[in-house]
């Protein structure tokens, strides 16, 4: 049987979305329409600044949850809107975070829930999953409040284990968590340059889960053994490649 190894975040909670695109759409709904360009000249900014934040300073806890997590980076994000176009701070309402964070953290759910099934029914094939994610150290709280913990052979998390992807190193670290073998295992990833490329490197088979990337560039798409553009052939692929 086949060691599979998933990444987390536009793979399983976003249907191949980047979460700078899932956030922006959820505030976007909050944003007077005569201030969206304004938003949008400084949201992927204040997006880096969040992201950079939480990984720089222990402003996660272990304990929280996947809400809990984005209240505390629509937070940051929201401080630093403030700082540089305070006018549209101004307009935006003041339940700004919790709606945003509540909002995304519906649209997760509902896509784990999605594919709990099949990754219940690889494993219950035989099939070994392991998770392999960039993540802020409270991932196993992520998992057991979507009720996806029970899944994992091995969990592999950026900031545990101190490798960040692209570091082929941290797919190395999840094969090997499990004495995976590469000619028998598939990564599974919406990244190219994240996932898709370092486990190619590795020998790994790889499944593209093809989406919205934060870099919208033209790749090698004969590099990755398959290629998915939606959940279904996703699935799909997975049924038949993993035999």
């Amino acid at each position: 049987m086949a060691t599979l190894l998933f990444d987390y975040g536009g793979t399983l909670a976003s249907h191949a979305r980047h979460w700078s695109f899932v956030l922006r759409d959820a505030y976007l709904a909050l944003v007077p329409a005569a201030m969206r360009e304004a938003f949008d000249a400084v949201w992927r900014d204040a997006y880096v600044h969040g992201e950079r934040t939480l990984a720089r300073e222990p402003i996660v806890e272990a304990t929280d949850t996947f809400g809990a997590l984005l209240l505390r980076k629509t937070r940051v994000q929201l401080a630093y809107i403030d700082q540089h176009a305070p006018a549209l701070y101004a307009a935006l309402p003041a339940d700004t975070a919790e709606s945003v964070a509540a909002q995304c953290d519906d649209a997760a759910r509902a896509c784990t829930r999605e594919a709990l099934p099949m990754l219940e029914a690889l494993r219950a094939a035989g099939h070994t999953l392991v998770l392999v994610t960039n993540f802020y150290g409270n991932i196993h709280a992520v998992l057991a409040d979507y009720g996806l913990l029970h899944l994992w052979s091995a969990v592999v998390e950026s900031a545990v284990v101190g490798v960040r992807k692209p570091d082929p190193a941290i797919w190395r670290l999840g094969l090997e968590a499990v004495s995976g073998n590469p000619a028998t295992a598939w990564a599974i990833g919406d990244s190219y340059s994240k996932d898709i490329a370092p486990a190619a490197a590795l020998g790994l088979h790889t499944l593209w889960y093809k989406g919205q990337e934060w870099e919208q560039k033209a790749y090698d798409e004969s590099l990755p053994t398959r290629i998915a553009t939606d959940t279904p052939t996703l699935f799909a692929i997975l049924r038949s490649a993993a035999r």
